[in-house]
């Protein structure tokens, strides 16, 4: 179980990255090992600003997006000897995840992208595509969600 004395060190180890002192932004839930007046105190005092994410919601923190392909191209089917072994495979996975990561404004631009071809096909998040309008059949327009 981590306690605050982990988080602690955890902090201390991330200041230590950046010496020079510029402002370090954490991103954190809202554990009561995350929130004490000691973590508080000793953040304020090593410009860490601490934010916390709202109860219930671990889809906020952007490095949740990050565990499922690891648990899938790292973990899944897998069965490694040794605990060893399996950080091999992890680091692995990570060291191809940061050579082949694409630059922001081209993630941005292929979400954009994505967005625009499931308009066109009337795809809403989740779902299928709209059916075929056949001639000769009358359609019913959903109604409040009216196509202009």
């Amino acid at each position: 179980m981590v306690d605050a004395v982990d988080v602690g060190a955890a902090l201390q180890s991330v200041r230590a990255a950046r010496p020079d002192g510029a402002p370090i932004y954490i991103i954190l839930d809202d554990r009561s090992a995350h929130t004490g007046a000691d973590i508080r105190c000793w953040a304020k005092k090593n410009q860490v600003e601490l934010c916390f994410t709202p109860a219930y919601a671990s889809w906020v923190n952007p490095i949740e997006a990050h565990f499922g392909p690891l648990r899938q191209f790292g973990l899944a089917n897998s069965h490694h000897r040794s605990h060893p072994a399996q950080t091999q495979a992890l680091h692995r996975y990570l060291h191809w995840r940061n050579a082949n990561a694409r630059p922001p404004d081209v993630l941005v631009a292929q979400r954009k992208e994505r967005a625009r071809i499931r308009s066109e096909k009337g795809i809403r998040w989740g779902g299928h595509p709209s059916p075929p309008r056949h001639k000769g059949r009358p359609t019913v327009e959903p109604i409040g969600f009216g196509r202009e």
